[in-house]
């Protein structure tokens, strides 16, 4: 006979077991296939678009309006993330991941029939809304599905799919606009769409958490604020307005006075947008910590490294997206070691110390690289640098979500995926004024004042390779030198950069991953279920 206790355990208990039940590969495999896809949405889709921009400008019209169709939808999915993990916390993932799907394929089908440019920037805004949901439900899904000490076996799907999206996107928009219309570099979600809705709906399941607790409406607006305000100075900084312009300066002030708002708010309200606590537990502020520079170094290569290769070593930009191939080669060979290391052994914290030194010593050698460097070398140097990211990438999500309680999942999921994406904002921002000073710089050492203007043809920093390669033999010469040297700068300073990434990766702690169908030790900041929780499942 069955004792008392475990045919009617304790809510917490019950909560905490069908929070997280055991399931079998076969179940894992097939919610994979829609987490997959919707991965493959949220990472495709301004690669594929931003290789249509200029039909896109050609059929509407409104160019000076171009910057807006890129920073509506990276404003609306930067702000939307943390709340978006909230929600999947409070009332339930799979519900909140659906919608934020729907929301996503409403603003593709609506930013595909737009007629004008002002039509495309608003649904490229709605669009961004559901795209910040993407991805925090896919890893807050994983979270829920499988424990972290499980969780390499299943990894290496989403670096093949980063690895894809990277290569494959510019190759994918290059195809649709020229021989179909601009129209379905958005449709094409459509399709992808669907899978993902039905697959998951299908195969999902997952407990319905119903809380009494109350949206925090004052801390989301804060939040919102302060992320928009970071993402606009990050985007007009140096490119709109002047650094010291007071514009830049009032977003600065604006971004630290609502931040500082919503960490007096977060500390007095019952349920927080984003629990201040959790900072309290060291391994989850050091992966954030390091989840910020992984995006500050990641984000600025990827921008910079395919003008190196155009304008000084001559790369077409046709296949734009292969340039990067190595590095996602890098990435993805090692992503995949790692996750079955993990999974075998149990053991992490070696890993993001090899990847932060690996990664430092990417961002040194690509330092190096100058008007003679080959496309062989600088190939082995991207290896390099996407091996460090390699080893930092997945482990990076998998202990911030190991070290928070399973209710916590969302929010911490959100969190890591925040600070990365602000972190590349950032890193594009510093590693662009940067080069554009020492290009600047290097163009009237070798040109002179009045000569550096690329012989009256325009400033050589705003022309394509092409036009390029029209000017006078000494202006060619004088850039390749300039983009050289510009690209010394920006590597040496994410190399220093990237030693921050070191030290906080020394003084992470080794907690024991909660394996599966197996709850975690007290201390492990393990705890399941939230007390007042009711779990139901569906």
């Amino acid at each position: 006979m069955s004792q008392p206790k475990a045919a009617d355990p304790a809510p917490e208990k019950k909560a905490a077991e069908e929070e997280e039940p055991v399931r079998s590969p076969r179940e894992i495999r097939l919610v994979m296939i829609g987490l997959v896809v919707t991965m493959l949405l949220a990472m495709l889709d301004n690669l594929i678009v931003g290789t249509a921009m200029p039909t896109i400008v050609g059929d509407l019209g409104g160019a000076e309006h171009l910057s807006w169709v890129v920073t509506s939808y990276t404003l609306a999915t930067a702000a939307s993330t943390p709340i978006w993990g909230k929600l999947g916390d409070l009332y339930g993932r799979k519900g909140t991941f659906l919608t934020s799907i729907v929301i996503f394929l409403a603003g593709s089908a609506l930013s595909g029939l737009s007629q004008n440019m002002n039509e495309l920037i608003g649904f490229r805004a709605l669009q961004g809304l559901g795209a910040g949901g993407l991805m925090v439900g896919v890893m807050s899904i994983m979270g829920a599905l499988v424990p972290p000490r499980d969780r390499g076996k299943y990894q290496g799907m989403f670096a093949a799919v980063m690895a894809l999206a990277t290569i494959g996107g510019p190759l994918v928009g290059g195809f649709i606009t020229d021989h179909l219309s601009w129209h379905w570099t958005f449709y094409i979600n459509l399709p992808l769409g669907v899978v993902a809705l039905a697959v998951v709906i299908v195969t999902l399941k997952l407990p319905k958490v119903t809380t009494k607790a109350r949206i925090d409406y004052v801390g989301a607006i804060l939040l919102t604020t302060g992320i928009t305000a970071l993402t606009l100075i990050t985007t007009w900084g140096g490119q709109e307005y002047a650094w010291g312009s007071k514009q830049i300066l009032g977003l600065a002030a604006l971004a630290a006075a609502t931040l500082i708002a919503f960490c007096y708010v977060e500390q007095r309200v019952q349920e927080p947008m984003l629990p201040l606590d959790l900072f309290r537990n060291l391994n989850f502020t050091l992966v954030s910590l390091i989840g910020f520079i992984v995006g500050f170094v990641m984000f600025g290569a990827t921008v910079f490294l395919p003008l190196y290769q155009q304008t000084v070593q001559g790369a077409s930009a046709t296949n734009s997206g292969l340039l990067l191939m190595p590095m996602m080669f890098g990435m993805l060979v090692i992503s995949l070691a790692v996750g079955q290391a993990v999974t075998k052994t149990g053991k992490y914290r070696i890993y993001p110390i090899i990847g932060t030194i690996v990664m430092t010593g990417g961002m040194v050698l690509l330092s190096t690289m100058g008007t003679e460097t080959s496309s062989f070398t600088s190939a082995c140097w991207m290896v390099v640098l996407g091996a460090g990211m390699g080893f930092l990438m997945q482990i990076t999500m998998l202990v911030a979500q190991n070290s928070v309680e399973i209710k916590d999942m969302g929010v911490a999921s959100s969190t890591a995926t925040l600070f990365r994406t602000i972190g590349g904002s950032f890193g594009v921002a510093l590693f662009g004024a940067l080069f554009n000073s020492r290009v600047t710089e290097t163009m009237k050492e070798r040109l002179g004042e009045a000569a550096a203007n690329g012989g009256g043809k325009g400033d050589p920093s705003q022309l394509s390779p092409a036009a390029l390669r029209a000017l006078p033999a000494p202006v060619q010469d004088a850039y390749h030198h300039a983009v050289a040297n510009g690209m010394h700068t920006v590597f040496l300073w994410g190399a220093a950069v990237a030693v921050i990434a070191v030290a906080a990766a020394v003084f992470m702690r080794e907690v024991p991953l909660r394996g599966a169908g197996a709850p975690p030790k007290d201390g492990d900041g393990g705890k399941a279920a939230e007390p007042n929780a009711e779990a139901v499942a569906i």
